[in-house]
């Protein structure tokens, strides 16, 4: 059983150039993931998938995180002169932390049945921002099975996945313009595509009819 401390020594052995960093994860799960640098990311996940003492052949499960931008509150301490007397004080500083996306993927090793390696092992990628640069490598090419889930985290949330050789919306319409899943999504009112609204959402109908006039 390799833990994914082992795993990312495996990959900086073979792979020095790649950034990759562990991500604690301090639950009692105790499941840690690794972090990805996408300029690398392809070359690290071939190496996952071909190293005979990894063989992590299947991807699970691939998913998407939203993180919006944040206000941290920190203490630092700073040196100042407080009655002609250089001192040491604590303030309390506020930065902003810019929002991302993250996708997730979950491999296992079919080859190994698990009897080496606890599954799952837990990659993540990171978008630079939720904007205008929230592009990702696909690993696709990878691992056959992450094709639709893809797919979905690029309806749902937006990352576009370079090198994807299908990358389009699975179960939202085509002209549809937004990101369902983003955690400042808003609902629109005119639910065209509810065709039995009702309670709530029935309201919500009426009242955009009312507002635009349309009344089919």
């Amino acid at each position: 059983m390799k833990s994914a401390e082992e795993i990312l020594a495996a990959i900086k052995t073979a792979l020095p150039e790649a950034g990759v960093e562990l991500v604690p994860n301090p639950s009692p799960s105790a499941q840690h993931s690794l972090r990805l640098d996408p300029a690398h990311a392809l070359a690290v996940a071939s190496f996952l998938r071909n190293d005979p003492e990894l063989a992590l052949d299947y991807c699970s499960n691939a998913t998407g995180v939203d993180w919006p931008g944040k206000e941290i509150t920190e203490k630092v301490k700073v040196t100042k002169v407080v009655d002609g007397v250089e001192t040491i004080v604590e303030e309390t500083v506020k930065r902003v932390q810019a929002g991302y996306l993250e996708a997730v993927y979950h491999l296992y090793s079919m080859k190994h049945a698990h009897r080496e390696i606890a599954g799952p092992v837990v990659l993540r990628m990171r978008t630079v921002n939720r904007t205008d640069q929230v592009e990702l490598p696909s690993l696709t090419p990878v691992w056959r099975s992450a094709e639709f889930q893809e797919r979905e985290i690029f309806d749902l949330f937006g990352i576009v996945f370079t090198g994807h050789p299908d990358l389009r919306r699975i179960l939202m319409w085509d002209g549809f313009e937004d990101h369902p899943m983003r955690r400042d999504y808003v609902d629109p009112d005119d639910f065209e595509y509810e065709p039995t609204p009702h309670d709530e959402v029935l309201k919500r109908a009426e009242q955009h009819k009312a507002n635009t006039g349309v009344t089919a």
